[in-house]
């Protein structure tokens, strides 16, 4: 008969203490997914509701319109065909395009009042990824990276960086990048397959994959003998997580989940790889990005965010259902963001062009003080009239409700690198 958990501290299985102990067992412990089924032990999970904090950032790629989701400005010469809903807390509307977000906006905060000052793709999106502007010389490394590097766990058999984007169009335009955080704090990236193909071992059996584990070691740590870089540190760390990564094959198959589940995240790509993000997670995983693109409408504006508006509204609104129900949600952050914003003029093909002058974002959860606006944008959208933010100031509010010191240097050589702009403050008034 399986022994109840008392509750007493001194049986508390920490989850470093838990990884730590499943590495030190070896090749069987990650065998097969004994060892990634073990978290979700109540006395694990309930230590890892606790203590792991966790981000997943739905990226709208291609910048979706802030006056078609966070921002409507119904009845202004710009404000477009849809209207504002109250929500369930007094005072705040949003489109009645996310009538379910309305419903639940208690564990959500909306910023208005993002002025990233630039408007091109590329160079757009890699700032929304990193916090800063590009700097000659120096490849910062990305949210999830960083994040990968705060919140990852040594030993842990799971990935602590996953990056789902299966469209074409924006894939290249920020693709993940661990920077000078090396390997070892890169995504797994998923460009056309739910499930990870290359932890899976092909037409090798179980002895011969150890034997070749072994065999690289064994070469790997006479390279490395009297030598010493970023280089080989990072490619060796790298290598010594992959037996773990190939058990975690399981995590990625929502097919495990209860058709109810899946029902209702919705049978859009979108819903199954958030689906797929809540099950990482859970197991551990501190960031997943799910890229739902392409929010780029030059034309067609209103068609284009009235089919792709509900699906963000259903997904991100069964996302927060499903981790509260899981006691997760406190301790998971749920980022809504895009490169930026759309035009408040509408162009000749009634589509709205780029915009980072005064554009919107959401933060959800862990941190967060849910119910609250911050920032104000004019009346026809086209200023920020009241709390301007940067990205820097954005990061610094992401570090701080994930519980990192946004202030800390990090070191390239003898150089400190800051985690954000010196200087930089989060948004308080978000932060609960």
């Amino acid at each position: 008969m399986r022994k109840r958990f008392c509750g007493s501290g001194e049986h508390v299985i920490s989850r470093r203490g838990f990884l730590g102990t499943m590495a030190a067992g070896g090749v069987a412990a990650c065998a097969d997914m004994t060892a990634i089924q073990a978290l979700a032990a109540p006395e694990i999970s309930a230590e890892l509701r606790r203590n792991q904090k966790r981000c997943i950032l739905l990226w709208l790629a291609g910048g979706a319109s802030q006056l078609e989701t966070w921002d409507p400005k119904p009845g202004a010469v710009t404000g477009g065909p849809f209207q504002a809903i109250q929500t369930s807390v007094p005072g705040i509307h949003i489109s009645e395009l996310m009538p379910r977000m309305a419903r639940r906006l208690k564990d959500t905060a909306i910023i208005r009042s993002l002025n990233t000052r630039n408007a091109d793709h590329n160079s757009a999106a890699e700032m929304m990824m990193r916090g800063r502007p590009r700097e000659a010389g120096l490849n910062y490394p990305d949210l999830g990276a960083v994040l990968s590097r705060e919140l990852g766990q040594e030993s842990s058999p799971v990935p602590d960086y996953v990056a789902f984007y299966f469209a074409t169009e924006g894939r290249n335009m920020a693709p993940s990048n661990p920077g000078f955080l090396g390997a070892r704090h890169g995504a797994m990236d998923l460009y056309t397959s739910m499930i990870p193909e290359n932890i899976r071992r092909n037409g090798i059996s179980e002895q011969d994959h150890i034997e070749r584990a072994d065999l690289r070691g064994t070469l790997s740590r006479g390279f490395e003998r009297g030598r010493s870089s970023l280089t080989i540190d990072s490619h060796s760390h790298a290598y010594s997580r992959v037996r773990g990564l190939m058990s975690s094959e399981a995590l990625f198959d929502i097919g495990r989940e209860p058709q109810r589940i899946r029902d209702m995240y919705g049978p859009t790509l979108f819903g199954q790889q958030t689906l797929a993000a809540r099950r990482l997670v859970e197991a551990g995983v501190p960031f997943v990005r799910v890229g739902r693109a392409w929010w780029d409408s030059h034309g067609h504006n209103f068609e284009t965010h009235q089919e792709m508006v509900p699906e963000l509204d259903q997904v991100m609104c069964t996302l927060l259902d499903d981790l509260e129900q899981r006691g997760l949600l406190e301790s998971t952050l749920v980022i809504t963001l895009a490169e930026f914003g759309r035009t408040p003029n509408i162009n000749s093909q009634l589509g709205r062009d780029h915009f980072a002058s005064a554009w919107s974002c959401s933060l959800s959860g862990c941190g967060i003080r849910g119910g609250s606006v911050y920032g104000r944008s004019d009346a026809t959208g086209q200023r920020v009239a009241d709390g301007e933010i940067n990205a820097a100031r954005l990061f610094a509010t992401i570090y701080r409700a994930l519980g990192i010191n946004h202030r800390k240097n990090y070191h390239v050589g003898a150089r400190p690198i800051p985690l954000t702009d010196p200087g930089t403050e989060p948004i308080r008034e978000v932060l609960a």
